[in-house]
């Protein structure tokens, strides 16, 4: 009987520490109509080949406007103005523009810069496009899974990992068998950030593809 309480108390307190990455999301949800953070990507292709790694810095402004600037190895930009989304590649003189459903849709920006409902926080929204589960402790962090629920998403699962209420990481694993890691750091909170970053115009002379 001891050890069957004792089982059963150790159980209960797993459950309890890792019971939270949820509520943290939409804590964080609720809390964050803008951030800006510095970004590390580490991309692992399914034969385990050398990583590709980039590095930036990301804004986003909520609801559905988002700037992810790449500045290393190479420089790339992707704009959404809440209504498009601009794909602007500089050595290849290119610009690719989607409507902003069809580019985000069920994909992880979408968990972080879609709207809500103003009395869920944003719960309705989440679960409209995702079924979250809680992945448990690993590395210090409080994760999360979301699973997306269309099956065009483009990905099988993403996991979120928190610290307090603050995002640090999260893992994409695509359908080829690719894995994305992306680590936050100087991460801001409701920062003052100028509309105009979150506008594009493409340059002149630069080939504009899409809609």
């Amino acid at each position: 009987m001891r050890r069957f309480i004792f089982a059963a108390i150790s159980l209960l307190a797993v459950q309890v520490a890792h019971a939270g990455a949820i509520d943290r999301l939409h804590r964080f949800l609720e809390t964050t109509k803008t951030v800006r953070a510095d970004f590390a990507q580490i991309v692992v292709a399914k034969n385990g080949k050398r990583p590709q790694q980039s590095s930036g810095v990301m804004m986003f402004s909520r609801p559905g406007k988002f700037r992810w600037q790449i500045e290393r190895p190479y420089s790339q930009l992707l704009v959404g103005d809440g209504e498009k989304v601009w794909i602007y590649d500089p050595d290849l003189r290119q610009v690719t523009v989607k409507k902003v459903g069809a580019a985000l849709g069920s994909s992880p920006v979408a968990l972080l810069v879609g709207d809500s409902d103003g009395k869920n926080g944003g719960k309705s929204t989440l679960e409209k496009n995702f079924t979250l589960r809680e992945a448990g402790e690993r590395e210090g962090l409080e994760w999360l899974e979301a699973i997306p629920k269309s099956p065009d998403s483009g990905f099988e699962r993403l996991q979120m990992g928190f610290a307090g209420n603050d995002l640090k990481a999260m893992e994409l694993f695509d359908n080829f068998g690719q894995t994305t890691t992306l680590f936050f750091a100087h991460l801001e909170r409701n920062p003052q950030l100028a509309p105009a970053l979150f506008r594009f115009t493409p340059p002149a002379g630069v080939d504009v593809i899409g809609e």
